[in-house]
């Protein structure tokens, strides 16, 4: 008899230990967001319009930008050059974050430009930008450029020092060349530290967009921002603040998902799931 109840005991305790499964990061996001916009609503609502907003003005204010079509014209200006500056950076930042980290003559010779770059308050060069540029798009890009280049560069080439030795030893212990081993081997290793440099160069980038729209022609996102806070209306000034911030967290997102694509092990190594 007491081996009988031992067993049902038994049997039924996997059932009662099963563990019980979290709740998903995107319920939790969403929680977080509701809650937020509800205290946001709630005591925005007890502010002077002159010095704050809430979410249900802002969106009415989204609505009005949009149906007169400012908005969607704002937004084209504002995403050209920076699309344009930020694909640029891209492309020059990684190869020469490569380069640097994988040659010493050229880490002793570009490195200290790099990391004087990424320190420099690039904002001061806008009145140097617009003497050689003039004030239209080529200079919008060229500040979106300058200021996200360097996080792409500098974490490139992080990713590149960090690689293990031995990797390197196998790929000379088997006659391959520079070339090959940076290709093979080092980029495929640092490609973690590369998409990390490009998700920080999208805040700079976006911050780079706006403050090319403040010195130079006012127009796209950052015309509405200066002419709603000129006529101190609030909701309107937070539209595109909001816009660029969503457009930020949007990008962020795809780069991770391109991420977990190009380098699907990384997520294995961390243990990381996407759920």
């Amino acid at each position: 008899m007491v081996d009988i109840v031992d067993t049902e005991n038994k049997a039924a305790a996997p059932a009662e230990a099963a563990p019980r499964r979290p709740m998903p990061r995107w319920a939790i996001t969403l929680i977080s967001i509701c809650v937020m916009l509800g205290l946001w609503e709630i005591f925005g609502r007890q502010v002077n319009p002159v010095f704050g907003s809430y979410p249900s003005a802002i969106a009415v204010a989204f609505w009005e930008l949009l149906i007169s079509g400012d908005l969607g014209t704002a937004m084209v200006q504002s995403l050209q050059p920076f699309l344009l500056g930020y694909f640029l950076a891209i492309v020059f930042g990684v190869p020469m974050g490569l380069i640097i980290g994988r040659f010493r003559w050229a880490e002793a010779a570009f490195g200290i430009y790099v990391t004087a770059g990424y320190a420099m308050p690039l904002v001061a060069l806008v009145p140097l930008l617009v003497l050689w540029l003039g004030l239209g798009f080529a200079v919008k890009a060229s500040v979106v450029f300058l200021m996200s280049v360097f996080p792409i560069c500098i974490n490139t080439w992080l990713g590149v020092i960090a690689v293990p030795k031995t990797l390197i030893e196998v790929g000379k212990s088997f006659v391959a060349s520079d070339m090959v081993i940076l290709r093979r081997i080092v980029l495929p290793a640092t490609l973690p530290y590369i998409m990390a440099g490009i998700r920080l160069a999208v805040g700079r980038a976006v911050v780079a967009m706006v403050i090319a729209e403040f010195f130079t022609t006012i127009s796209g996102l950052g015309a509405v921002i200066i002419n709603s806070a000129n006529n101190f209306d609030t909701a309107t000034m937070f539209v595109p603040i909001i816009i660029l911030m969503v457009m930020a967290i949007g990008l962020n997102s795809f780069i991770g998902w391109v991420e977990h694509k190009v380098a699907p092990w990384q997520a294995e190594i961390t243990g990381r799931d996407r759920d």
